[in-house]
Parts: structure tokens; C-alpha cells; sequence
């Protein structure tokens, strides 16, 4: 078996170390030639040393002095900074993990495309933000993409037969998070600490108050829309809540094909690291008959209107998923810092989406600078005070009180 060249752009992160951890047990397959990481100086150049990466690149240029005396000697290449990622993105390599987190990874995530090869896809914000972006270049350069998600990552492999024109639909679920069953009333009163405590993934901040919200559904479901080609009306979304059963893909003869696993992302994440073949892993095997029972229930929009929101940012188009995508970064950001509550999270968000409409954004440096806009519009509907100025409802806003809130932050930014 050929040794597969490898670069992981996000390996401090949570999927990154997953990646990492891989690669380490079969170093056989795989030569790394390049690894991206944040501000962990320290964790990156135990990465590189332990796979013996070629080149190691820190965003933070703050931490390249720690970075360089932790691999002295080593020989692996050393360098910082926003043009530095981007330059080890393009870096030739067979098989690329993109999983810098949010906006700031796209033109990372573009670089690698550029450059071809496979793209196993973590960041969803990539096809969130920039879909039509990314799939022209995807095009263009003859690469591929694969899914990571567990949710995408499983209705990838139920249509492995290649039989699309049959298919009816698929569905994404969720494990519905801490608030499955907690009333409005009570939801309202979620603290930080609450909304952190997600029953089955161990995740970091912002996609842990994601989940409690079903934001992260939403914005799975405007990925999948990008990712497989699909009507938004032909993606759909059920509460799973023993989080096995990870997607579902429906065929017109009555046929359902599922992708079942435990909830851990090795095997997604193995899955794409050795397409088309498969990689052996640690992680837990499915005892079904020990979870002796699947529950599926539609979500409950009142409750969780996250996914309405995303469903309407799909049929607005242009760049109202990246405005969505940004304005709910930041409200979860305010929610961290307990300057909204846990309702506002989305109310500030459908806000922004609202006071932003849907521009066009036909490139990567006016898909960032819309986020940068939304950014500010959420900043300011958030220091306005969200419980003053929404209702008890997603629609709560009075139209007046919309309108002059909205028109208020359009004067301020010049926009029109």
C-alpha cells in the first residue's frame, strides 16, 4: 500500500488531535507533511516531534519563539502567521484535514483546494459561509471533498451505491442536547454552565452551546444542502437522543439506508483519512442490542427555531448563511460572557439576518467582510440588551421595534 502524503491544517484542535492520534497508530500509511496549529506552542510541537512532520506553522506569531525552541534540533520547518497558514495549505499533499474553525479558516481551506487532492472536511463553515465558493474550486481543480461531520460522514457512506437519481431525501439528526425536554420558561434561565454540558460529545465551547441551542443543526443543514447538492426541502432533521444512528438516506423504492456508530468522532474522521478503504480504530464498537432501543421525534421549532432560521437562510441565498453563521458566533460569544441569555442567542441572530438581507458575496474577501458586518451588527444588538428589546418569542420583536433597531445599526455602519 502507498504511503499517503498528509497535512493537518487545525491539529491542536479537538478534531485535529483526533486526526493526530490516527495518524500516530499507523505511521506506516502515512508521511505528514505539514501541521497548522493556534496558540498551543507547546501541544503542536509534541504533534510534529511525534509524527515527524515536515513543517509546523502557529497562527499565533506569538507563540513562534516557544514553538522554534521546542523543535530545536529537529529539522521540521518553523514559520507564523495568517500568510504562513495559508502558504502550508497549499503545500502539496494527497490528503489534507481542514479543521481551522470558523471563517478564519476559509482561505485556508480554499488554498488546499486549490492545490487539489482530497479535502476531508471539518470546518463546516467552509461550505456554510462560502459553498458555491469552495464547490467552483472544487471543481476547478479536479479535488475532492469528504465529509467529517458524523451527520454528513454517514449519509456520505449510505450513498456509496452512487444511485442519486433515486433518492428521495435524506436526514441529519441530533441528539437534541441538554435542553431536549426543558421547557421555554426554564430555558430561559440556562446558565453558560448548563448550556456546556452536553449529554453525549465531548466538545469545545462554541459548538457545545450549538448544540444546546440546534444551532449546529441548522448550520449541518445548510452544509449538507452544499455538500450533496440538495433543496433545503429535501434535507430533514430528527432528535436522536441516543446519538447512533447519524444520518439517513431515503430512496424512492422505499429503501432507508442508515450510518450507525458510537458517538466518537475516530470514526468518521478514519473514515475519510483512508477512503476507500478503511482504517482500524480504538473506537467504541455499536452493542445494539445492549442500547436495546433507538428513539427518533421530530424537533420542536418553537422551542429550537435555530433550524427554521437556517432553513430560511438557505432560500434567502447569497450570503445570509455566512451572515447567520457570524451573528450566532458572536450572540454565543455574549452568551459566554452572560451579557445575553440563552434565548437571545438566536433572537440577536435572526436579528442580524434580518437587518442584512442576503448581498451577494462572490468571493472569499466579501464573504469576510460581511462576517466582519454581522460581527458588529450582533455586537451592537447584544450591548443593546437582547431581553430588553425581544419578545418572548423567536418573533417577538414588535415590526417598529425591529425596524428602528435595525435602522439604527444601518445608519451607524453606512450600510443600505
Amino acid at each position: 500500500m502507498a504511503v499517503k502524503t498528509v497535512s493537518v491544517l487545525g491539529s491542536t484542535g479537538s478534531v485535529g488531535r483526533q486526526t493526530v492520534s490516527l495518524l500516530a497508530a499507523h505511521p506506516e500509511r502515512f508521511r505528514v507533511r505539514v501541521l497548522v496549529g493556534g496558540r498551543n506552542a507547546a501541544l503542536l510541537a509534541e504533534q510534529a516531534r511525534l509524527l515527524g512532520a515536515e513543517q509546523v506553522v502557529i497562527s499565533d506569531p506569538a507563540g513562534l519563539d516557544a514553538l522554534a525552541a521546542a523543535l530545536e534540533g529537529s529539522g521540521t520547518g518553523i514559520a507564523s502567521g495568517a500568510e504562513a497558514v495559508e502558504a502550508a495549505a497549499a503545500v502539496p499533499a494527497d490528503w489534507t484535514m481542514a479543521a481551522i474553525s470558523g471563517a478564519a479558516g476559509l482561505p485556508a481551506t480554499l488554498a488546499a483546494i486549490n492545490r487539489g487532492g482530497t479535502i476531508a472536511l471539518a470546518n463546516k463553515e467552509a461550505l456554510v459561509c462560502a459553498g458555491e465558493i469552495m464547490l467552483r474550486a472544487v471543481a476547478a481543480a479536479g479535488a475532492r471533498l469528504l465529509p467529517v461531520d458524523s451527520e454528513h460522514n454517514a449519509v456520505f457512506q449510505a450513498l456509496a451505491d452512487g444511485n442519486r437519481g433515486a433518492l428521495e431525501k435524506i436526514v441529519l439528526t441530533a441528539s437534541g442536547g441538554p435542553f431536549r425536554t426543558t421547557s421555554l420558561a426554564e430555558m430561559a434561565k440556562v446558565t453558560p454552565e448548563a448550556a456546556l454540558k452536553h449529554p453525549i460529545w465531548s466538545m469545545g465551547a462554541k459548538i457545545s452551546i450549538d448544540s444546546a441551542t440546534l444551532m449546529n443543526k441548522g448550520l449541518e443543514l445548510i452544509e449538507a444542502a452544499f455538500l450533496f447538492s440538495l433543496s433545503e426541502q429535501a434535507i430533514g432533521v430528527l432528535v436522536h437522543p441516543q446519538a447512533v444512528v447519524h444520518g439517513l438516506a431515503f430512496y424512492a423504492d422505499g429503501s432507508v439506508v442508515a450510518g450507525l456508530a458510537s458517538p466518537d468522532m475516530r470514526v468518521p474522521i478514519a473514515h475519510a483519512l483512508a477512503w476507500p478503504d478503511r482504517l482500524a480504530t480504538s473506537a467504541p464498537r455499536l452493542d445494539l442490542a445492549l442500547l436495546a432501543r433507538l428513539d427518533f421525534a421530530e424537533p420542536d421549532e418553537q422551542r429550537f427555531p435555530a433550524i427554521g432560521l437556517a432553513r430560511a437562510a438557505i432560500r434567502a441565498g447569497g450570503a445570509a448563511p455566512a451572515i447567520l453563521s457570524a451573528a450566532n458566533e458572536t450572540a454565543v460569544d455574549a452568551f459566554l460572557a452572560r451579557r445575553i441569555g440563552f434565548l437571545d442567542i438566536v433572537r440577536v441572530a435572526e436579528q442580524v439576518l434580518e437587518s442584512m438581507g442576503a448581498p451577494a458575496a462572490p468571493t472569499i474577501e466579501s464573504v469576510l467582510a460581511l462576517d466582519a458586518e454581522a460581527r458588529r451588527h450582533a455586537e451592537r444588538f447584544a450591548a443593546m440588551g437582547a431581553r430588553t428589546f425581544f419578545g418572548s418569542g423567536l418573533n417577538g420583536v414588535s415590526g417598529e421595534m425591529s425596524r428602528g433597531m435595525a435602522g439604527e445599526i444601518h445608519g451607524e455602519t453606512g450600510l443600505c
